[in-house]
């Protein structure tokens, strides 16, 4: 077979008029994607900064949503250029959000408000209430009073666009209390919610008797993770720890006896009590340890990444199979680097099972496979690797004449993150395009230039190179996104200054123009 045409944009757009797909609604959306990965990715194709500010309070992205003001101001980045669509009442410090997560409405299920079909944002207060806002108009749609018996400051998804996960700040106790030698028993709190209806599961406490010196908890995936300082993880089952251990089922809105005081679940002052106690060690899906608990699962089939829980192990990744702990065939990852940064690694949100692994000057693309002849073991074997674009460096070995004429060679190493040499500092993927963005950075001069790369995500191949026109400091902390259209770079300075650069896609008429023809007479 010859190789793969390029697809055609000119013959798709009239495809589409005409209604040449299947009946399947996916395969419309999948070639509207497949359009617009062309466009982005066609030569003529420029991205624009169109939109720059900057804040005294952090920036947020979600979805073509820009959040200011601890998401008091919400700006869509949809439009050509970047436009309020609300700005909720000023309110007091106890008020303000500190943390959110936006939710969109599942498509086939029918329910039981007309809001419900539209995008909230599901925030936490300073003052432990749950809100539930309009994601358009900044309208609160609903409210629900957490508790009063701990400060809840952090929530996330359980599973993603079902379950909620809200944690409370872990409880060290008073100063006082620790020279005392008074430990507290319950070291935090976790509220579980599902979303849609919107209900209570239950709020678990994390107690020191049973768990011991618990550094962190959280839930994932209706799994509970445990964590402790000497590198300890341990899983196990939320699910079974609720049905063993909850104490009374609580409805929000309903009233509730408990503890001798009684009120309505969800509202002030009572709030929703801590109804699933655990008595008694649940049972242990699994433990590892890791250094800095560095812990992740994925892969077909299940397998898990660890660091071996020394600090010289520090860059060395054990890729194992989940079911018995073994270790897979080439499943010792060390990428030979010498940098200030550590390279990093994690399983590939495509959800092929693939594995990224990135270092300063290359992005590994690594595959799961059977051993050959061996269907039980597992084996690490390169997909294909990105490599930054370096020049060797001719000074390293320049030889130096002395004044009597004697001739001196120097050696010398960089660092493989030295600011002069091309580093790569983010890897992303852009799951409707199928691309992977990659940020690269040099030092030149006095300041430091930013370009993003988009490469297939099959084969690695450099698509597209974006240059960013804002000078990057490798000393602040920075985030990059790619959403179709659109790139955002949010940056923090010192003394908490945030920056936002909004670039948005252009192409040049004439230019797309001749491209278009050119596709329609090659048809």
């Amino acid at each position: 077979m010859g190789p793969t045409r390029k697809p055609n944009v000119c013959r798709r757009l009239s495809h589409r008029a005409l209604g040449f797909f299947s009946r399947d609604a996916g395969v419309v959306q999948r070639t509207n994607l497949g359009i617009l990965r062309a466009l982005v990715c066609q030569e003529s194709t420029k991205f624009k900064n169109v939109w720059t500010t900057h804040s005294k309070s952090p920036i947020a992205y979600e979805r073509g949503r820009i959040y200011f003001d601890n998401y008091r101001c919400c700006v869509s980045s949809v439009a050509s250029e970047p436009r309020k669509l609300y700005e909720m009442p000023k309110c007091s410090k106890s008020e303000k959000i500190e943390d959110a997560l936006l939710w969109e409405c599942p498509v086939g299920d029918m329910l039981p408000n007309p809001s419900d079909y539209k995008s909230s944002l599901i925030a936490l207060t300073a003052h432990n209430w749950l809100l539930r806002i309009s994601a358009t108009t900044g309208k609160v749609l609903g409210k629900v009073y957490l508790a009063s018996y701990c400060k809840f400051r952090y929530v996330s998804w359980d599973t993603p666009q079902e379950v909620i996960a809200v944690k409370s700040a872990q409880n060290k106790g008073s100063a006082l209390a620790r020279q005392a030698g008074i430990q507290q028993p319950v070291l935090l709190y976790l509220a579980v919610f599902r979303v849609l209806p919107f209900s209570l599961i239950g709020v678990l406490e994390i107690n020191k008797k049973i768990f011991g010196n618990v550094t962190d908890a959280t839930l994932s995936h209706g799994i509970l993770i445990v964590m402790y300082s000497s590198g300890l993880v341990r899983l196990y089952s939320f699910q079974a720890i609720a049905e063993q251990f909850m104490q009374q089922k609580l409805d929000l809105g309903c009233a509730c006896r408990w503890g001798g005081t009684t009120g309505t679940v969800g509202e002030a002052p009572f709030g929703i009590p801590c109804n699933i106690k655990i008595t008694d060690t649940p049972p242990l899906l699994f433990e590892v340890s890791s250094l800095e608990n560095a812990f992740q699962i994925g892969g077909h089939p299940w397998h898990y990444i660890i660091t071996p829980n020394k600090k010289k192990q520090k860059g060395v990744f054990h890729i194992c199979a989940l079911k018995d702990n073994s270790l897979a065939k080439n499943g010792i990852q060390e990428m030979e680097c010498c940098s200030l940064e550590s390279d990093w690694i994690y399983f590939h949100p495509d959800a092929s099972g693939r594995i990224i692994h990135v270092g300063p000057n290359q992005v590994k693309v690594l595959k799961l496979n059977e051993v050959e002849n061996n269907s039980a073991q597992h084996q690490i074997s390169e997909d294909f690797v990105i490599l930054a674009n370096r020049e060797k460096n001719k000074s390293e070995n320049l030889p130096t004449v002395t004044a009597s004429g004697r001739v001196v060679k120097k050696k010398f190493n960089l660092l493989d993150d030295d600011p002069e040499q091309e580093t790569f500092k983010i890897v992303d993927y852009e799951d409707e395009l199928d691309l992977l963005s990659v940020v690269a950075v040099t030092q030149i001069d006095a300041e430091g230039k930013a370009h993003l790369d988009f490469h297939c995500n099959e084969y690695g191949t450099l698509l597209k190179s974006i240059p960013l026109v804002e000078s990057w400091d490798v000393t602040y902390s920075h985030e990059v996104y790619f959403d179709r259209d659109l790139v955002l770079h949010i940056e923090q300075k010192p003394s908490r200054i945030f920056s936002c650069y909004v670039y948005q896609m252009v192409c040049d008429p004439g230019e797309e123009e001749e491209t278009i023809n050119r596709s329609c007479e090659k048809e």
